[in-house]
């Protein structure tokens, strides 16, 4: 590929990529779906090979943009993309995509205007950005209908029942949750995120906590009874984000099967044990601990009365009040495990967490963690990296893969002061902590294990 020229070499991934997705869904009798129809999930939508096929497209899509643009014009869209981040956040509160749900031919912005109580002509403006962005449609002048992306900003309750019911609002809407999460707390604090870098930020520990001059983490935040709605709000985008990861990854992980009968698996920070629950039907020979705050462990207890009552009452899964900053309690168990914890916390606050581990782990005792592993934008020959990409593709894949990852490390930076972080970050925290690094299982999560050093 030396002779081969970037731009031909990025049109042939693009065009190769477009064939196979254009044939695979010929092959089952239907056409790719179309930007300007509403979301419907098709038979092709789980397919690993075609999800590989379109990330590629995705990555040559952008990577070509950024050569052939001119540079001004490229600042001229990434400097003002907060302009996105706001616009969404208009449409998410004022439910725009679910004024338009029963109107698929469009609405005029005076019968918008009518239905949320907003100038009409403000409501064009808005909408007329992000439809020049492909997020709704402009079908006639100041008409405006869903298409495929704006349409999965739809949520589940009744539009008139939206604003009588702020706490329920985001439930079965995770993208809604995701766009409202983004543009309210998380806007507001990314302003402070340069002061934060530049350590300018008197004390506070994340530029979360500057913004909302807040000495509680947002966790606590979401307590206190004016942001509860918008702790429910969370609660269903992180919903939305953990039903993106197939049990598969949990499942094949680690080799559960190799435990003996009546070994003990604790959760740490397990939330309402959805992920124990998986691996307690999988592997029923073993037994389960799921820990977390007294609060969750509560709803935890309804959680498991209506799905697995039996795991319960037979002490085959047991729910545990822990503080994973705090002594664990649970003794030389086989395997401590944690999803999506580490990426919360600072290096500090994980070496607490792990040390409590290590401090009761057993001789054979293993400590598996499933998390986004970093990859870097450049060749890497570490153990967990990813696969080489076509020429001249980043070796992250850019947007789709890297793109995704180093927002979420951007975001926990500004909301917790947390990281996403490398293989060798990883290797390197469990040997501070006394932990031996033993495999990696790289994947959308990697599954990380280690043994007692």
């Amino acid at each position: 590929m030396a002779n081969t020229s970037p731009l031909i070499a990025l049109a042939a991934i693009i065009s190769s990529g477009v064939r196979t997705l254009e044939d695979a869904y010929a092959q089952q009798g239907h056409t790719f779906p179309s930007l300007n129809e509403p979301f419907s999930p098709g038979p092709l939508d789980g397919d690993k090979a075609l999800a590989d096929t379109t990330r590629l497209i995705v990555a040559a899509a952008h990577q070509i943009i950024a050569i052939v643009r001119a540079p001004i014009e490229t600042f001229q869209d990434y400097a003002p993309a907060l302009y996105m981040t706001s616009s969404l956040g208009f449409v998410d509160r004022t439910d725009i995509a679910d004024v338009l749900k029963e109107a698929p031919q469009g609405l005029h912005v005076n019968v918008i205007s009518k239905k949320i109580n907003v100038d009409a002509v403000n409501i064009a403006r808005v909408l007329r950005y992000l439809a020049s962005r492909h997020v709704f449609r402009e079908v006639a002048p100041n008409v405006f209908a869903n298409n495929r992306l704006s349409s999965v900003l739809v949520k589940a309750l009744p539009f008139e029942e939206l604003t009588l019911k702020p706490k329920a609002k985001y439930e079965g809407a995770p993208l809604a949750a995701l766009v409202g999460h983004m543009s309210d707390e998380t806007f507001k604090s990314v302003e402070f995120l340069p002061s934060h870098l530049l350590d300018e930020a008197q004390g506070y520990d994340a530029p979360f906590n500057q913004a909302y001059e807040t000495k509680q983490t947002i966790w606590d935040w979401f307590n206190a009874p004016d942001n509860q709605w918008r702790g429910s709000r969370f609660t269903a985008c992180m919903k939305g984000s953990g039903d993106r990861y197939p049990p598969s990854i949990f499942i094949n992980g680690y080799d559960w099967k190799s435990l003996d009968e009546g070994s003990v698996v604790v959760d740490i920070g397990g939330g309402l044990g959805g992920l124990t629950l998986v691996l307690a039907r999988e592997f029923p020979h073993l037994k389960y601990v799921v820990e977390d705050l007294a609060p969750v462990i509560v709803d935890a207890g309804k959680f498991w009365s209506d799905t697995a009552p039996e795991l319960i009452s037979s002490g085959r899964v047991t729910l545990q009040a822990q503080d994973f900053l705090q002594p664990q309690a649970v003794k030389e168990a086989s395997v401590y495990y944690t999803r999506l914890v580490l990426h919360d916390w600072p290096d500090s606050m994980c070496e607490t967490i792990l040390k409590h581990l290590r401090a009761v782990a057993g001789p054979h005792t293993k400590l598996v963690v499933f998390e986004c592993l970093m990859p870097h934008a450049c060749p890497d020959d570490s153990e967990g990296s990813l696969a080489p990409p076509p020429f001249p593709l980043l070796a992250n894949l850019g947007l789709p893969v890297g793109g995704f990852l180093t927002m979420m490390d951007l975001h926990m930076l500004t909301t917790l002061n947390g990281l996403e972080r490398t293989f060798s970050q990883f290797v390197e925290l469990g040997a501070r902590t006394g932990w031996k690094f033993e495999a990696v299982k790289p994947g959308m999560l990697a599954a990380f294990v280690f043994s007692a050093a």
